[in-house]
């Protein structure tokens, strides 16, 4: 199961490598769905069309509720994506994605100078990629009274909610997207501040 709240890239960050001649430019970007990786290699190839690879591995997700991808793009096979992929899954990061892009350098590394390349590549970018954390909302919708209203308004800001809408009419309903991991604390809250009155309602966010 996912954390309701994991690490990830908070913006891009780009390192370089010379390795008996070869150039290895190393890249790493917050990739939150596949879709975006996919984005961000196809951005990274058309920003260097004449390199010899762009190998990458990405991690959509956090733990072991993850969407994986890699790729040697010509490498020998196992020489680049899986030990990209190794560091990449050492590194506790959720939703991120590394290329690596070589220019060869005349010298041939051999299999294992590839994997040593990739793998200190990732690795060196990784180190230096700022952090931040992912927080995973649940869409809530709250029927309420109006005299209840300005109670329960401040303790969904006081847990963060993002209010999506609300509607007046013979009651209030708010709708709102709230940290995954405060809904308990909430929903018994709004049962404390009601007297019972108001309800709280889960949707799933897709």
């Amino acid at each position: 199961m996912t954390s309701p709240h994991y690490p990830v890239p908070a913006g891009t960050a780009r390192t370089e490598l010379i390795v008996r001649g070869s150039r290895f430019i190393a890249q790493v970007f917050p990739t939150p769905t596949v879709d975006v990786a996919r984005e961000a290699i196809a951005m990274v190839r058309a920003a260097m069309p004449d390199a010899t690879h762009h190998c990458y591995a990405y991690l959509v997700g956090y733990g072991s509720s993850t969407i994986a991808g890699m790729s040697d793009d010509g490498e020998p096979a196992g020489s680049a994506g899986r030990p990209m992929m190794a560091v990449l899954r050492g590194a506790d990061l959720g939703d991120v994605t590394v290329v690596v892009t070589r220019y060869f350098g005349g010298t041939l590394l051999g299999i294992g100078g590839l994997v040593r390349a990739y793998s200190d590549a990732t690795r060196a970018v990784l180190e230096i990629v700022p952090r931040t954390r992912r927080v995973i909302y649940q869409r809530i919708t709250v029927h309420l009274q109006y005299s209840d209203y300005t109670a329960i308004r401040r303790l969904l800001e006081a847990h963060a909610a993002v209010i999506v809408e609300e509607a007046f009419a013979v009651d209030v309903v708010i709708t709102a997207d709230l940290p995954t991991d405060h809904v308990a604390v909430v929903n018994h809250q709004i049962g404390e501040i009601s007297a019972g009155r108001a309800r709280l309602e889960t949707a799933t966010m897709v």
